[in-house]
């Protein structure tokens, strides 16, 4: 089996031009053996697991993926058993809503002092907008702006972000724009430190499920969490939405997304890093909206997050003497193996990032796009 499982995927490794042990920096080293049995079993969850394990190196491990990914080597490969689990549960089940509060507790909840060391100075867990930018900050900056902007902010306005993180896009809008408004997070650490960040401004964010929302807003953003929904709740969010919109309102949803429609997520990714999440599609948004919004704008610029992530990792390696007394080096190699796997994906155009501006009864006269 492992002498057959070795030149399966050396010659899967072949066509994308990476040499194992070989001298380029996106060249793998490999410390065990075992490897190609386990990639032949456990497919991209062994991948994963296996480098948080030490069984293989990669100097520039985003470069490695990246080729691994846009040879769409993973389709040569047998289905696995982490795969079928993971189709079935998605099926079977609705841990979104059975769950809520897991993937705060997994993910969001590790940490502020990681989250503060690798993000911008107002700690925005999304995809940057690098048009016109140079550094994270300033496209963090743009890129809140940007929301602004496509939803016509005006001074005295009420706003709802859904998922609504360490507060930045509440903080940036109540400052730059003269509004107010509530944000709504599952994560018990972001909404502690959003608040105290927030304590002098006219907005608040509440520890809560979205669902458990009323009131009504003139506008509502939701940046990054929609990936947390799950296909089974994507109309029942959108119609939750719809009650909470003013009449004559624009919502915008900021969230990555896949190029097709699926019912479950990567295995390595729910297991590590967002448990239970799952990338919605075109198609997927699309028949959840029908009947309840107008589409008046649909911005694609996905290939924006591979500088994101990039530059996330930079500073996370940065930080990492500071931050290895609290986490430990499996949790390094899990971290970086996130963040690369995540930026190769973008730079492969795997995954996209859509931002999309929808309307209750559409806009009189036709909506302006901004860019």
């Amino acid at each position: 089996m492992s002498e057959s499982a070795r030149r399966f995927v050396l010659s899967q490794l072949e066509r994308t031009g990476i040499t194992v042990n070989g001298p380029a920096a996106a060249d793998p080293v490999i410390h065990n053996e075992a490897l190609w049995g386990r990639l032949l079993r456990d497919g991209t969850l062994g991948l994963g697991e296996s480098y948080m394990d030490g069984w293989w190196d990669a100097e520039a491990l985003d470069q490695f993926l990246f080729a691994l990914i846009r040879s769409d080597v993973q389709r040569a490969f047998p289905k696995d058993l982490a795969v079928m689990w993971s189709l079935a549960r998605g099926k079977l089940l609705n841990l979104q809503r059975l769950r809520v509060r897991e993937v705060a507790e997994k993910h969001y909840d590790i940490g502020n002092d990681l989250y503060a060391a690798m993000l911008d100075r107002r700690m925005i867990y999304s995809c940057g907008y690098w048009k016109d930018a140079t550094d994270l900050d300033a496209a963090q900056e743009a890129k809140l702006d940007l929301i602004c902007r496509k939803v016509g902010l005006q001074p005295g306005m009420r706003i709802l972000d859904i998922g609504s993180g360490w507060g930045g896009f509440l903080q940036f809008a109540a400052e730059r724009y003269g509004v107010s408004g509530v944000g709504v997070t599952v994560s018990r650490e972001q909404a502690a430190l959003a608040n105290a960040r927030t304590a002098h401004l006219p907005v608040e964010t509440r520890l809560l499920d979205y669902q458990a929302l009323d009131g009504q807003f003139d506008r509502i953003i939701s940046i990054g969490m929609f990936e947390h929904v799950g296909y089974k709740n994507y109309r029942s969010y959108f119609s939750k939405a719809a009650s909470l919109l003013a009449p004559d309102g624009l919502m915008l949803l900021h969230t990555i997304g896949g190029h097709t429609s699926v019912v479950h997520g990567d295995p390595w990714s729910e297991k590590y890093i967002f448990p239970n999440g799952m990338l919605p599609s075109i198609a997927q948004i699309g028949r959840a909206i029908e009947g309840l919004f107008v589409m008046e704008d649909w911005h694609n610029f996905g290939a924006d997050y591979d500088t994101t992530l990039m530059a996330w990792l930079a500073r996370f390696e940065a930080a990492w003497p500071e931050l290895s007394a609290r986490y430990d080096q499996r949790f390094y190699r899990m971290w970086r193996y996130y963040l690369s796997v995540f930026a190769a994906s973008f730079r492969a155009r795997q995954i996209s990032l859509w931002q999309v501006v929808l309307s209750p009864r559409g806009v009189l006269g036709g909506y302006t796009s901004h860019r």
